[in-house]
């Protein structure tokens, strides 16, 4: 048994010694200083170069992002693989995107693009954003996203069949709120800055006639909106206001941007989270509430449903008898209930799940890496 054991750890010792001689990937990431960027970089084989800062820009602002300039590209080509872009191309033309495309052609560097939206949540309008989107598709040496139905789309629109890698935990080895009980069923919903993609207004009236309905059936159930005191719609934050007036059991809170600490315990403290997109891809909010087991009810907009279909319940804009029903079907597991220990079971039993599909998420990526960068040099 002694010898096993040795011959193990030697064996242990040479598969470090082994791995320590193969180089870290150096990925420029559009943009780097991003949480879920972070959270698919394996650390031990992945090199995230820093977002480079744009002139003039406020400290910590990544955006316009200085990778995809061709002559950042140029003077920058020693020192990274290749480039990864996630977000960040609405500020860029197609033209100036397919520039770009040339600059990585002529170094040699590999393009991985991971098709987060396929349409743009900061825009109305999707006709650059979808040009701009068929740009890189074309060009990428590899091309991901994170649902198998958004894979369906993406081949539909661009004849190119992305990887699906699965969103991971954004949360780490953090420790994982679970609430605080009380009396009624809480129904929460953040309109953040009221961005081009959020129907605030809609939303908000669909929730204050659910809730009234609900209410008058004999439940107990509250809703609360929650807006950033700086918006982007100051007219559509005061009729959100008005809605909410004088409905029973719907609270509107003002405040600052939460943090992601603050963000996950007002989550945990909900029965349900109403998510309020009228258009989108996929969603990080999706993947945080499930990792609170906090269920989520939305819109069927793009492929958020997809992302964790057991905890994801539909309704209609303007159709309160949906959302109502939905409430319900949301709130019906023992697990969603704030505070109780079946909640904090649930969210225990996710944590183990999470952190090992994200050691498969690094993998995949670092795989896909190093796929890349392999067909550019055979190229």
């Amino acid at each position: 048994m002694r010898y096993t054991h040795r011959h193990a750890c030697l064996h242990e010792e040479e598969e470090k010694i082994v791995t320590s001689t193969v180089p870290p990937v150096r990925v420029a990431a559009v943009p780097s200083a991003h949480p879920y960027v972070t959270a698919v970089a394996d650390p031990a084989h992945v090199l995230l170069l820093a977002d480079p800062p744009p002139p003039g820009a406020p400290a910590g602002q990544w955006w316009p992002p200085q990778i995809l300039l061709p002559e950042w590209l140029r003077a920058n080509a020693a020192d990274f693989d290749l480039v990864h872009v996630h977000f960040g191309i609405e500020s860029y033309t197609p033209e100036e995107l397919s520039e770009t495309v040339a600059t990585l052609r002529a170094l040699g560097r590999p393009l991985v693009y991971t098709v987060h939206d396929l349409e743009n949540p900061q825009l109305l309008s999707q006709e650059a954003h979808r040009a701009s989107l068929a740009v890189l598709a074309e060009a990428a040496d590899e091309l991901i996203t994170l649902t198998g139905t958004a894979a369906d789309e993406v081949f539909a629109l661009t004849r190119r069949r992305p990887t699906v890698i699965v969103h991971p935990t954004l949360l780490a080895e953090t420790d994982r709120p679970f609430g605080a009980a009380h009396a009624a069923t809480r129904v929460g919903v953040h309109l953040r800055d009221l961005r081009p993609n959020i129907d605030g207004v809609g939303t908000t009236a669909t929730l204050v006639r659910a809730v009234a309905d609900l209410r008058a059936q004999g439940a107990r159930v509250e809703a609360v909106v929650r807006m950033n005191e700086n918006v982007r719609d100051a007219e559509a934050a005061a009729s959100i206001d008005l809605l909410a007036r004088d409905a029973e059991g719907v609270t509107v809170e003002r405040g600052a941007r939460l943090d992601d600490q603050a963000l996950s315990h007002w989550l945990a403290d909900l029965d349900a989270c109403l998510l309020p997109y009228r258009h989108g891809t996929q969603s990080g909010w999706a993947e945080l509430c499930y990792d609170l087991a906090v269920p989520v009810i939305g819109t069927r907009v793009g492929h958020i449903a997809a992302q964790h279909p057991g905890d994801f319940h539909s309704f209609d804009v303007g159709e309160p008898v949906s959302l109502a029903r939905a409430i319900v079907d949301a709130t019906n597991a023992a697990w969603s209930t704030p505070g109780s220990p079946k909640r904090a079971a649930e969210i225990g039993r996710r944590r183990t799940e999470r952190l090992g599909e994200r050691d498969a998420v690094r993998a995949a990526h670092l795989a896909l890496y190093r796929r890349a960068m392999a067909t550019e040099e055979a190229a």
